[in-house]
């Protein structure tokens, strides 16, 4: 299925409408809906990785739900346009700022529209949760379209980031490195990000020999197999923009919109000399939210999803849920074998609230 942006990206949906039960999802107060969006350098086949007993995907699908799996744009799934090409410069102007108002947008509405109009639980992993925490704060009619958000490996704060390679790229504005050289796709297997990231994998202290682990953090529970199919598939190409916006978020522990760096610029796009700021605290204290992270987990560190809880203390009690796993990573949540019974469990009986 796909749907397109108010800006015209033609985005790729994948619905899994019934169990290996059988029964399937119909429109009209059927299944209930759930929207699985996917991280950075990432796609929707995040959520289908492992064997149907261990992904998301298959599992919410056996337990009666109407499973939405999100692509976003720049993914493989997601290139099409209804006037750029991909190999244009001006199809990768973008950062999460408009993952959050425009992709998530578009695909939320087609399945509440889909769906019969039925409330939709949203999943999000790593950039995932970004998108759905700005969106959130930022646009309420999200939440009329929403029973409830699960917040795999929250990503908000950025500035505790302990990944020695993400913290060098920052460190030495690669990203900016690269957009200052024209080079507007952030393709990991490219030649100019690859020979970027060999350099920066030579400094002091950054060892690159496990990359995963060096990007990641130590994931305790990944198979083999798991690991091979996850690097058959990933990672995906995003934009040179929205990696310049990340590093300005772990450089500044603010979330805010993009950074044009320039007062004037900024005055053009926003009204103002420096980027609005997304406030996560103006997400209504009565949503539902489910937040899991993970004691090793480098990218979405325990200082900064600490940062996240504090700016959500006013939330209802009954309405926020907090899970930590001090042996996961960041991987762990979408790949870990025992991640069934340790986060999808968990996440699965916090949505039966939601339900009834």
């Amino acid at each position: 299925m796909q749907v397109t942006t108010q800006d015209g990206y033609i985005l790729s949906l994948q619905r899994i409408t019934s169990g290996r039960r059988g029964e399937s999802a119909t429109g009209g107060g059927g299944k209930v809906p759930v929207l699985l969006q996917h991280g950075l350098m990432m796609d929707g086949m995040t959520w289908l990785m492992n064997s149907p007993n261990e992904s998301l995907g298959y599992i919410l699908a056996d337990n009666g739900y109407d499973v939405w799996i999100a692509n976003t744009r720049g993914t493989v799934y997601s290139l099409g346009h209804t006037s750029l090409s991909s190999s244009d410069p001006a199809y990768w102007n973008w950062s999460w700022d408009e993952l959050a108002s425009n992709d998530l947008s578009a695909m939320l509405q087609y399945a509440y529209d889909q769906s019969g109009q039925q409330k939709v639980h949203y999943v999000g992993h790593s950039l995932g949760t970004l998108i759905a925490l700005a969106a959130l704060s930022d646009q309420q009619q999200h939440v009329s379209m929403l029973r409830s958000a699960g917040l795999l490996s929250p990503i908000a704060f950025l500035n505790k980031v302990s990944s020695p390679l993400t913290l060098a790229a920052a460190d030495v504005f690669l990203a900016e490195a690269l957009y200052w050289l024209g080079i507007d796709e952030f393709d990991p297997t490219g030649t100019a990000v690859h020979g970027l990231l060999t350099d920066i994998c030579k400094l002091p202290g950054v060892n690159c020999y496990d990359l995963m682990s060096s990007f990641t953090g130590d994931n305790c529970c990944l198979d083999n197999s798991s690991v091979q199919t996850f690097l058959a598939h990933e990672p995906q190409a995003s934009s040179t923009k929205n990696m310049v916006h990340l590093a300005q978020m772990i450089r500044r522990g603010i979330i805010a919109k993009y950074d044009y760096g320039d007062a004037s610029d900024n005055i053009k796009y926003y009204g103002q000399a420096t980027p609005p700021a997304y406030n996560v605290s103006a997400i209504p204290d009565g949503f539902p939210l489910f937040l899991s992270s993970g004691g090793r987990d480098s990218l979405s560190d325990v200082q900064d999803v600490r940062r996240l809880e504090q700016a959500l203390k006013s939330h209802d009690s009954d309405t926020l849920t907090v899970q930590y796993l001090a042996d996961y990573a960041h991987a762990d949540f979408v790949l870990a074998g025992n991640a069934k019974e340790r986060v999808y469990g968990p996440l699965m009986a916090f949505f039966r609230l939601q339900d009834k």
